[in-house]
């Protein structure tokens, strides 16, 4: 089920709204567990015990950890960070490395065609920092499962995050306030995630496909697949992350940001401050600091940041491109911090168009089936592989998106963000407001119900991680 399809708008979230709020306080964990996993079944049915596993094993370690001390404390850990990993391993990595080690040797070992289930990676993340804080007395173990369930499981972030930590929401699984207010924060958040992902993010993946099978290819056009995979990329992912945000906060939950436009960034260390953030924050945490951070030897913090970046790469995706999508970002981070970033500074239109230029190269690594097939898109951005600088079919398209582009370039800047917020903070301007909010919320549901009931394109990009 997707949050933008007609069963989940229409009869999924319409019915679990109903029986949320219809019910005592002391239930609404119970429901938000339930429907959690009839969210979770209604496309991967026999995946739910897997997650139901880990959940459990998440429940039964945590209890484990904080009752214990010293090397049990520590064993403990490592069994339920064992159990996480080895499941995750196992479902999405397995017939990555059966078939290097085939490439690499020779060997005809037959993969074993494993289907990935959808959002392993983000609730074994959150299952990860839950046993994690809990060890470090970040948060206590929670001893009610439903309560746990509810946490990992919950449906606004369970397929594509944004990864929420146990200790940003512990209190707020037990206590939490629902408000008009909030509801009607969350019903806009939600409704404008909706928006970029129907509207803007659809349109745009359109555009990448079409180019894709097309046969009259010219740098032009290359580089109007590359720029659309740039938007499309953003407004998919954080058209799903304003959508759980937006959920969370009808349900009474604060969930953090995720991302805080990222292609205005100066530089590629600020664009991973901005960019999925959520994620970010996991590896830094969990992952970098525990490592040493920067208070190490010079060769230790590179080696530290190729670690990280290593392991953003492979949590993407079982495949070479994500691996050399990451490094390729961990290469650039370390130049920065060596080289670039006294020169950078000296122009700010310099490290936009810098940011601009590594980004969109990263993301046609990041789409590529093979870095054959990146390299060969990249060399024919910049003239390789005897293509003509203009195509007809590269004229057509981009008369077509013009508008398109501009809105999804404007709408990745914080420009309508402060329009917005410069007219709130009037009063005349918050009066008109009140009364234009109500009518662009059904405009917006009643224009992307049209697309959807049409059969547009409608993908979700990070469902595949």
């Amino acid at each position: 089920m997707v949050f933008s399809g007609i069963p989940f708008l229409y009869y999924y979230l319409p019915i679990v709204l109903i029986l949320y709020f219809a019910v005592p306080r002391k239930f609404k964990n119970a429901v938000l567990a339930v429907a959690s996993f009839v969210f979770y079944a209604w496309g991967e049915p026999k995946f739910v015990i897997m997650m139901f596993i880990s959940i459990l094993q998440g429940y039964v370690f945590g209890i484990l950890i904080e009752k214990s001390e010293g090397r049990k404390k520590k064993v403990f850990l490592i069994c339920s960070i064992v159990i996480s990993l080895g499941m995750l391993g196992y479902c999405k990595y397995t017939d990555f490395f059966i078939e290097n080690i085939n490439a690499l040797t020779g060997a005809s070992i037959p993969l074993l065609q494993i289907v990935l289930p959808i959002g392993i990676s983000f609730y074994t993340f959150q299952i990860l920092s839950y046993a994690v804080d809990i060890y470090r007395k970040d948060a206590p173990a929670q001893h009610n499962f439903i309560d746990l369930a509810a946490y990992i499981a919950m449906f606004p972030q369970l397929i594509a995050g944004p990864i929420v930590r146990y200790s940003d929401i512990a209190k707020q699984l037990k206590e939490r306030t629902h408000t008009f207010e909030k509801i009607s924060l969350g019903i806009r958040r939600f409704t404008i995630g909706l928006g970029k992902k129907i509207l803007i993010a659809n349109a745009l993946g359109e555009l990448c496909s079409t180019f894709k099978g097309s046969s009259d290819l010219s740098v032009i056009y290359v580089w109007m697949y590359a720029i659309a995979y740039t938007l499309h990329i953003y407004f998919d992912f954080s058209g799903y992350s304003d959508m759980a945000i937006g959920l969370g906060k009808i349900f009474g939950f604060d969930f953090l940001e995720n991302f805080n436009y990222p292609y205005i960034s100066k530089s590629a260390t600020e664009f991973w401050r901005r960019w999925h953030m959520s994620l970010g924050s996991w590896f830094r945490d969990y992952v970098y600091i525990p490592l040493g951070g920067n208070r190490v030897s010079k060769w230790r913090h590179i080696f530290n940041i190729f670690v990280v970046w290593l392991c953003t790469g492979f949590w993407h995706g079982a495949a070479w491109t994500f691996i050399v999508w990451g490094l390729f970002f961990g290469v650039l981070l370390i130049l920065e911090k060596q080289l670039l970033l006294k020169p950078l500074n000296k122009s700010k239109i310099l490290c936009h168009i810098y940011v601009f230029f590594a980004v969109i190269i990263s993301f046609v690594i990041f789409d590529a089936q093979s870095m054959k097939d990146a390299l060969h898109t990249i060399g024919s951005m910049f003239g390789a592989n005897n293509l003509p600088f203009v195509s007809k079919e590269a004229i057509y398209y981009l008369r077509s998106y013009a508008v398109m582009f501009i809105a999804a370039i404007i709408g990745s800047t914080p420009l309508v963000s402060k329009l917005f917020l410069k007219i709130s903070n009037n009063e005349k301007g918050r009066k008109v407001l009140n009364v234009l909010e109500p009518v662009f919320i059904v405009t917006v549901i009643l224009i992307v119900t049209a697309y959807i009931v049409d059969g547009s394109f409608n993908p979700f990009l990070y469902f595949r991680f």
